[in-house]
């Protein structure tokens, strides 16, 4: 894959980004008028796929390692082990409920779903400015060819 070819996937990829977020917030508003039943199941489903596309993204930062700035692998590494443990304390306090614990369970939860979307807003910027480096980085090195 060419240089150019790959600042068009980033654009592609951030315009799925963005149509990812779009359908996040449509699951979040259609939740409002589920059953505990349906949120239930459809929380179980969008675990098991943020897992799948962590294992996937583990994944290729292993196998593109050279490729990829060590920052960017000891971020990926601990977002992994972030994830891990908010997963397991999230069982945790599933198995251990009454009704003053389901309310702060409840505070908590919340609490880390907006810390998650303000994170995510983070990535987002951070993807964008890599992405503008990126094409500067090809625009000085076009410059060295032609020059």
């Amino acid at each position: 894959m060419g240089v150019s070819e790959k600042l068009m996937s980033a654009s592609d990829k951030l315009a799925k980004l963005a149509q990812r977020a779009e359908l996040a917030e449509e699951h979040a508003t259609e939740a409002r008028n589920q059953t505990k039943d349906e949120v239930e199941r459809s929380a179980d489903e969008a675990r098991a796929k943020a897992q799948a596309r962590a294992e996937k993204l583990h994944q290729k930062a292993a196998e593109s390692e050279a490729h990829v700035s060590a920052s960017w692998n000891d971020l990926q590494n601990q977002w992994g082990a972030h994830i891990t443990k908010i997963r397991q304390d999230i069982d945790t306090k599933k198995t251990k409920i009454d009704s003053k614990k389901a309310e702060i369970r409840a505070e908590d939860a919340e609490d880390d779903a907006l810390f998650a979307i303000d994170y995510a807003y983070a990535t987002i910027e951070e993807a964008e400015y890599a992405v503008l480096d990126a094409i500067v980085a090809r625009m000085e090195a076009d410059e060295f060819v032609t020059a």
